[in-house]
């Protein structure tokens, strides 16, 4: 195993079962009807069951909330080819995919879905690139994507017959646009050691440290003022 390997293991395989991190989710992504569907992210589940919106900005860390490897592959999502089907439904590409999706095509979603994630964790802590992750990554991207056509009402449409291949290779290219894109550097992992969640900090000052502000951000804000209130009085 690689050095960037063994510290990938080490990112995602605790010493002991100590429960789920906070802001992945406890029984896969709850898709929320009553939102808007494009744009707005998903809705997640900390382990003290309060739900949350979460937008990782990309859309190949929209694939990484699906669960990943090590201690995060209790949160797998991708059981069934609806589960595929539903993500893709929610995800920030645009509506009208018809996709296809069998028993046998959801190996090859968690693949890359794992592979991205140590990728993006890596880029987020500045380590060097894993090989393996890397070499699925890009066997993807080399695949054709999902084809778009003009309609006759001159609006843009999906060609008929999507495939997972070409979903998977769609979002393989999305991340290498991003890993090698401008915001490549931007690419975070939420501060509190207890959540692993991924995102790209897209705010103009590019200080973002939490997944989201009303979840790790509040519980940030709320244990720093009881600090305060615990400091003993200066002497007089």
């Amino acid at each position: 195993m690689t050095e960037a390997a063994s510290a990938a293991a080490r990112r995602v395989t605790p010493a002991a079962d100590t429960g789920p991190p906070d802001g992945i989710p406890r029984a896969g992504i709850r898709f929320d009807e009553q939102l808007p569907r494009r744009g707005v992210g998903f809705t997640l589940h900390g382990r003290d069951g309060v739900a949350f919106r979460f937008d990782p900005g990309a859309l190949c860390l929209e694939l990484v909330l699906t669960g990943g490897p090590g201690r995060l592959a209790r949160f797998e999502s991708l059981h069934h080819p609806e589960d595929l089907v539903r993500w893709a439904e929610f995800s920030r590409l645009p509506d009208g995919l018809d996709l296809a999706v069998t028993p046998e095509d959801l190996p090859a979603a968690r693949s890359l879905r794992n592979a991205l994630y140590v990728l993006a964790a890596d880029r987020a802590h500045g380590r060097p690139w894993d090989p393996a992750p890397l070499a699925t990554v890009n066997a993807a991207a080399g695949n054709a994507p999902l084809g778009v056509r003009f309609t006759a009402a001159g609006e843009r449409a999906w060609v008929p017959g999507a495939t997972v291949s070409q979903l998977l290779s769609t979002v393989a290219r999305d991340a290498v646009d991003l890993f090698t894109g401008p915001h490549a550097h931007r690419v975070r992992e939420c501060a509190p050691d207890d959540c692993a969640l991924l995102f790209v900090d897209t705010s103009r000052p590019g200080r973002r440290r939490w997944c989201s502000m009303e979840r790790c951000g509040n519980r940030h804000k709320v244990r720093a003022h009881r600090a305060r209130g615990a400091a003993p009085e200066p002497a007089g």
